[in-house]
């Protein structure tokens, strides 16, 4: 487990790359919700998701440690994916993606922008992920894991940003995928020594960490049928089990129709596109605002890819 000092190591290295992001405290979302509410809005990154920090982390620290290793091979619904490739973008590490039959088409034509192979497999993500393991072994490739150390190291320095600049916050937001930002989140908390409350958020059609953390032991589901793809997750990572349970408050359920109100609400309070994912901070937060009722809150607003025909539907029906 990283340390303070690697942290901020972490952070010059991602702020080499790219600037920090912003955080807002958006008074139409506090009137809203009842609570002061900073939106970490990791958007507004170079690939519009969070998660350009765990591959800048992750493939800086790789190719310190392996200089041998000339390609990588992972799997993703699209912001893992994108973030490898721009992360090795000028060092000579080609790049394969799986993703799902079906997957977001812009995410799609954005990895294969960025300089990623792009192979379809499975019908979801816990397949691609599968068959991105058997190409490794078939291709000599080095298999970048859904959750790692390195990528955790990477999330976290967003949570550095957030609790650096916003003091005493009593609760963050974050949805759960494989689990590397609120990890992050739990860590650097630990870390500056502060009381903040971490709150995970799941999909109730992808609610395999939320099913693990009551059952006190890893819980797989048969499906993962949402469209907040970057929560849809049928097996959770052990590693990240362990570091949630242990760290976060509680996992909060949130339905589709509660992510795609938070969506909206986000477009017509800041005017920010939130993906599904990261809509469902809020949806979580708009289940809870009795109880969050004059607190000061954070929300991850993990990213912005969203597919435009998705975004159509889910504003026309507001």
């Amino acid at each position: 487990m990283f340390d303070l000092s690697d942290l901020d190591a972490a952070a010059r290295v991602v702020h080499a790359a790219m600037p920090p992001t912003p955080q807002f405290a958006w008074p139409l979302l506090a009137a809203r919700t009842g609570c002061e509410v900073w939106v970490k809005h990791e958007n507004h990154t170079p690939t519009g998701a969070y998660k350009a920090r765990n591959g800048i982390v992750y493939i800086d620290a790789l190719r310190r440690r392996r200089p041998e290793i000339r390609g990588i091979v992972t799997a993703t619904r699209g912001n893992h994916g994108q973030s490898l490739p721009f992360a090795a973008r000028g060092t000579g590490l080609a790049v394969t993606v799986v993703v799902p039959h079906g997957n977001s088409v812009e995410k799609n034509a954005a990895m294969r922008a960025f300089g990623a192979e792009l192979v379809e497999h499975g019908r979801d993500f816990d397949e691609a992920y599968d068959h991105a393991r058997r190409l490794a072994g078939e291709r000599g490739l080095e298999m970048a894991p859904a959750f790692h150390p390195d990528l955790m190291r990477g999330a976290a320095t967003y949570a550095l940003e957030l609790f650096r600049a916003v003091a005493e916050l009593d609760t963050v937001y974050v949805p759960i995928g494989m689990g590397s930002g609120i990890c992050g989140l739990i860590r650097t908390r630990d870390l500056l020594g502060l009381r903040t409350r971490i709150v995970g958020v799941v999909s109730t059609e992808a609610p395999a960490m939320a099913l693990s953390v009551e059952a006190g032991r890893v819980v797989t589901t048969e499906t993962a049928d949402t469209f907040a793809d970057g929560v849809a997750c049928r097996v959770p990572d052990p590693g990240a089990f362990a570091i949630i349970r242990a760290g976060a408050e509680r996992i909060v359920r949130v339905t589709d129709e509660e992510i795609a109100a938070a969506l909206r609400a986000y477009w017509t309070d800041t005017h920010n596109l939130a993906e599904g994912a990261a809509a469902a901070p809020l949806a979580a937060l708009l289940q809870e605002r009795e109880r969050m009722r004059g607190r000061r809150v954070g929300l991850i607003l993990t990213g912005g890819n969203i597919d435009l025909a998705v975004a159509r539907r889910v504003l026309a029906e507001g």
